[in-house]
């Protein structure tokens, strides 16, 4: 490029000292969101003498009642602002003193145990400790045992902090970074936080109060938040807390269920009223959310899509197999008509070692700037859901139904298995199941079974027809091995012309080359079902923990036999686990291999005999076919929920009568009497045109024959 040594030299120089340049002012510069893998600023190492100055400050002056600012985007003709020199403290004159008081209480705890939840805060960050169901337990419980509360989400370590839920991280004022995370806060009343932001003289120039408040019905809490500017300049405020992050893992699941959703609403020019919120191409899977952030990106929302199309966030929520954790609009019409999360305009996402050294996903989210005029305050508010999957609240109670939020519930498998789960049929079988359940027989077990008989029924037409079908064919086959045996002979050497006559014979024989194929068709029509009703159990909030059969089995001595339907059958727990590390068994579960033996009744004594055209060799390969099917189903069901083995298990042992019953019918219809002439069947017409293709194609001369 430069040929003269002198300019080269130059050039590179100044190139260095551009770089010098940039990466000091990324160093100098505290404005933005930074990034999210790094470390949270360590604001709890702050010594109690920085903000020694708060003795000063005038503590009611603090908490009076401003007029409060509707937060938006700051106008572009905002006033002038003034850059900052401020740090955040405690209001003046309040000490620590013990722990934050709670909300709600455990069942026998005494307290308030009208909530559904006990909440614990952490002073530090003005976050929640823990969150511990009422109704909801770890394991489901036999006779004599004390079950163990179920602890949806609790304080993590993030960059070596303990971290709680929803803490405070930092708040942007005038462009200058004031950490929130560290012991700033005083808590007045249970749920309450105050704080104060001072300059270096010690005058308070805001006041923000964060408080959490629950009704005590369907699971709602609400995080109110507050800015006020106790200055007599406007102040330019962005708010940033951590968001929804990863809740526990299920124990006992051998496939990830952890999920991120974000629900938007779209433009006013493609809806007007913007009353439609919708999650479609917004929900993800944790271990893609975790690539995309190792990988450099980390903003979650909003992305490539959500920008592209204009998307308003109105609810971002992060599930597990059973429960979420979500931030939602505080629409409660007409006060608050909007279904848009103002409070929130922007997710990011971090990773973080876990207590098991895997990556740990983690969202901070951001408020877009709000101008505060002087003495004014602006609201960050934002709705939170802590409760469980459950479709008769989410989808049914205001203000969850309103905001769409019943889509946080998927019944659909991860990874490579999530598009043959069928969720629009999952949803089905389970309006089914609990309708069963509700109004006619009050208990899973036996409305799991009445679904099998159902759906049995239905599909009888089809089962009939297609077993006629594979008897008819073994019997025109047996009957055409003479002439078959004679074409192979005669054309031996000419395959494409052997194919043409046996069409020829089997236009002549009335005799569909696909009948043996139709013979399948049940067991494919019921796959999706199979498929559907396995993600309806490992999913549907209703089967969790529930017992079969009125739970008669936990009367002898507290057995644990289909103690939850959601799970194994746990025929018999072993006292520590047996396998490796890729394969741990905890207990012996017999529905699977019951399920196994009646599979293999069904293909030694209900399967057709083998066609007398098939060699010793196919006989063989069609024997293991059978072996292996009867294997594999019990094998890869072993930890399934036992509901769908439950399932399963009824469906074949139905199967099996119900085959008897069309065998004796079989046996007194004329099977090679001559059909009336009617239209070639769908799967005939495939195989024909697919033996004329092969005709049709001209031999391909060897190329590499005679070199």
């Amino acid at each position: 490029m430069f040929t003269d040594p002198a300019r080269r030299k130059l050039f590179f120089t100044l190139f260095a000292l551009c770089l010098l340049g940039g990466f000091v002012a990324i160093l100098m510069t505290g404005k933005g969101r930074g990034a999210l893998n790094a470390e949270p600023t360590p604001i709890a190492q702050v010594a109690p003498a920085s903000v020694s100055a708060e003795g000063e400050s005038d503590a009611s002056g603090a908490n009076a009642i401003a007029p409060r600012t509707e937060l938006t985007a700051t106008p572009e003709a905002a006033p002038t602002v003034t850059p900052l020199s401020a740090l955040a403290a405690r209001p003046a004159g309040n000490a620590v003193v013990g722990e934050p008081l709670g909300l709600g209480a455990l069942g026998g705890q005494g307290g308030d145990e009208a909530l559904p939840f006990r909440i614990e805060f952490a002073r530090n960050a003005a976050g929640i400790r823990s969150i511990i169901f009422n109704k909801y337990f770890v394991a489901a419980t036999t006779v004599g045992e004390v079950r163990e509360p179920y602890e949806v989400t609790r304080e993590s370590a993030i960059g070596g902090f303990e971290v709680p839920v929803f803490a405070a991280r930092q708040i942007v004022v005038n462009g200058t970074s004031v950490p929130l995370f560290g012991v700033v806060w005083h808590s007045p009343s249970a749920g309450r936080f105050e704080s104060e932001i001072v300059d270096a003289t010690g005058a308070v120039i805001a006041t923000i109060a964060r408080e959490y408040r629950s009704s005590g019905t369907n699971y709602d809490l609400t995080l109110l938040q507050s800015v006020t500017n106790r200055t007599a300049a406007p102040l330019e405020v962005r708010f940033e807390m951590y968001g929804p992050s990863d809740l526990p893992g299920d124990k006992g699941a051998y496939t990830e269920t952890r999920r991120m959703h974000f629900g938007y609403i779209l433009p006013q020019k493609r809806d007007p009223l913007q009353a439609t919120v919708l999650s479609n191409g917004q929900t993800f899977e944790r271990q893609t959310l975790i690539d995309l952030v190792d990988g450099g990106n980390t903003g979650l929302w909003p992305d490539a899509a959500a920008k592209e199309g204009e998307y308003s966030l109105s609810w971002v929520g992060s599930t597990n197999r059973y429960f979420t954790l979500a931030l939602y609009a505080p629409y409660a019409p007409p006060s608050s008509p909007s279904k848009k999360l103002i409070a929130i305009d922007e997710v990011s996402g971090g990773t973080t070692p876990g207590s098991d050294g895997k990556p740990q996903l983690f969202t901070t989210v951001w408020s877009p700037t709000a101008t505060i005029a002087p003495n004014a305050s602006a609201s960050f508010d934002v709705g939170v859901y802590a409760g469980p999957l459950e479709p008769r609240i989410l989808e049914s109670h205001d203000p969850y139904a309103a905001l769409n939020m019943g889509e946080l519930i998927v019944y659909s498998m991860a990874g490579c298995c999530s598009f043959c789960t069928f969720p629009w049929l999952a949803r089905s079988l389970l309006w089914v199941l609990t309708t069963l359940h509700d109004y006619v027989l009050f208990d899973w077990g036996l409305s799991i079974i009445a679904l099998t008989i159902v759906v049995r029924l239905i599909l009888h037409p089809v089962t009939k027809k297609s077993q006629i079908s594979m008897q008819r064919f073994s019997k025109a086959m047996s009957a055409l091995k003479p002439e078959l045996d004679a074409l192979q002979k005669r054309y031996k050497d000419e395959p494409a012309r052997m194919q043409q006559e046996q069409i020829r014979m089997f236009r002549e024989k009335g005799v569909s080359p696909a009948g043996c194929v139709g013979g399948m068709l049940p067991t494919f029509l019921q796959m999706p079902i199979w498929m559907a009703l396995y993600a309806v159990l490992y999913f549907a909030i209703a089967l969790r923990q529930e017992a079969a059969f009125f739970g008669v089995f936990q009367n002898f001595g507290g057995w644990s036999f289909l103690a939850d339907l959601s799970t194994a059958d746990r025929f018999f727990v072993f006292g520590s686990p047996i396998g490796f590390d890729w394969l741990s068994i905890s207990s012996l579960n017999v529905l699977p291999i019951m399920m196994g033996f009646v599979f293999w009744v069904q293909a030694k004594y209900m399967s057709p005999p083998p066609s007398a055209t098939m060699t010793d060799e196919q006989k063989s390969q069609q024997r293991m076919m059978q072996i292996m099917m009867t294997a594999m189903f019990p094998i890869m069901l072993y930890s399934a929920p036992s509901g769908l083995t439950l399932y399963i298990f009824t469906s074949t042992c139905f199967g099996i009568i119900e085959g008897r019953i069309i065998r004796k019918q079989v046996e007194q219809m004329d099977l090679l009497a001559p059909k009336a002439k009617k239209k070639q069947d769908f799967m005939g017409r495939l195989y024909e045109k697919a033996l004329e293709r092969a005709k049709q194609k001209p031999d391909q001369p060897n190329r590499f024959k005679g070199r």
